[in-house]
């Protein structure tokens, strides 16, 4: 019988639904099998993680598993007698079987069971599993090979422009359906990794530029990386540190119904080594009526 759920997530039972998917990620990124390979315990331990997040993640099968419906892995409990009942019961009730309509006799009984209809077929469960991601191939999309707790893979296709959060569906990759019923279906929850110098909100990359001194007093034309290749742009002559460019459609690109986002590019001024030329030009370079705090007073 599979463990307590709340206790191999380590949540209480009064958790929030947030707090129960918060859990979830924080193990289930530690003992990921991609993250531990060979390690058979780290594997096992990703399984009980899984099974505990597939019950407790659904409303309807926690409340039953709260209320003693079913136990730990799914399965319906059986409404034992009390001794009790027992005892109360009369000699031609204590072996009644007790349904929805009251007592019936073992004729009832077995006319029940090889009357009723057979249940017919009935989806699988679905799965749900975490994936990160790195930054540039949720921008621009790319397809990720996971390994599953059991030793098989999924080959996920990330589309152009996922974000952090987004639930994956594969379908038909879930446990099998029963009596011919459907599949379940492969849940991907996908986490993107942070980059070293993009930012994205929305649909908009923002990232920060630095500049020498000689590019931003006389202008120049630099070369920038973006998510879908170099670009090159224009500096202005006197340009401030500070100064936030717009590159139009070099965010993140169209796919679908989304239009494409834009590159948001804030400059920096950075003086680098000062040699002595520069140092002598400036104790003799003067600005005539230039305060550059004069916002401060």
């Amino acid at each position: 019988m599979a463990d307590d759920p709340y206790k191999i997530l380590g949540v209480k039972k009064e958790a929030s639904a947030d707090e129960i998917r918060s859990a979830y990620r924080k193990l289930a990124k530690k003992h990921h099998p991609d993250l531990n390979p060979g390690n058979k315990a780290a594997e096992e331990t990703f399984k009980s993680i899984s099974g505990a997040y597939d019950l407790l993640s659904d409303a309807e099968k926690r409340g039953k598993y709260d209320r003693g419906e079913i136990d730990a892995s799914g399965a319906e409990r059986p409404q034992a007698q009390s001794w009790r009942q027992y005892a109360e019961a009369g000699p031609g009730e204590r072996y009644a079987y007790s349904g929805a309509g009251g007592g019936a006799d073992f004729e009832d009984l077995f006319g029940n069971i090889f009357n009723q209809r057979p249940r017919g077929p009935a989806k699988g469960r679905d799965r749900q599993y975490s994936l990160e991601v790195g930054f540039l191939e949720a921008v621009s999309g790319a397809t990720r090979r996971i390994t599953l707790p059991d030793g098989g893979t999924l080959d996920v296709k990330i589309p152009p422009g996922t974000e952090e959060g987004d639930i994956l569906r594969l379908r038909g990759k879930g446990d099998p359906g029963a009596k011919g019923g459907p599949d379940g279906d492969a849940l991907i929850e996908i986490h993107i990794a942070p980059h070293k110098f993009y930012r994205r909100l929305g649909r908009n990359i923002h990232m920060e530029v630095p500049v020498s001194m000689k590019e931003a007093v006389l202008g120049a034309k630099i070369t920038l990386p973006t998510p879908a290749g170099d670009v090159a742009m224009t500096i202005r002559p006197g340009t401030e540190s500070g100064t936030e460019m717009r590159l139009r459609g070099r965010g993140v690109p169209a796919h679908g119904k989304h239009e494409a986002g834009d590159l948001h590019v804030k400059l920096n001024v950075v003086i680098g080594p000062a040699d002595a030329a520069l140092k002598t030009f400036l104790e003799g370079w003067e600005q005539p009526g230039f305060n550059p705090r004069e916002g401060l007073k």
